[in-house]
């Protein structure tokens, strides 16, 4: 009997906004922008990829292009899916 496995989609798992916060917060503090590229994609394909993009400006195509792995968006780019996906970062000292 084979064991039917399904792929690990992070998106699923983020269903709430504290969820979300902290998720984000951790990719932050991981200091990898891959990796705060790649939870932004996440949060976003939570969200509704189509959804983003239309809050955004930008075509859906070009969204997953900005968001994956070793791209380089340009400042505005992320500060339109940050704003786009209801969220806000904040400074704090570091300790």
């Amino acid at each position: 009997m084979k064991e039917e496995v399904r792929e690990f989609d992070t998106a699923n798992y983020l269903d709430s906004e504290e969820i979300i916060a902290e998720y984000l917060n951790a990719a932050l503090d991981d200091g990898n922008p891959d990796l705060l590229l790649m939870a932004l994609g996440n949060i976003a394909k939570a969200r509704g990829m189509t959804q983003v993009a239309k809050s955004t400006g930008l075509g859906r195509e070009s969204l997953y292009k900005s968001l994956s792995a070793g791209s380089k968006p340009q400042y505005e780019t992320v500060v339109k899916v940050i704003n786009a996906l209801g969220l806000k970062l904040h400074a704090t000292a570091a300790a």
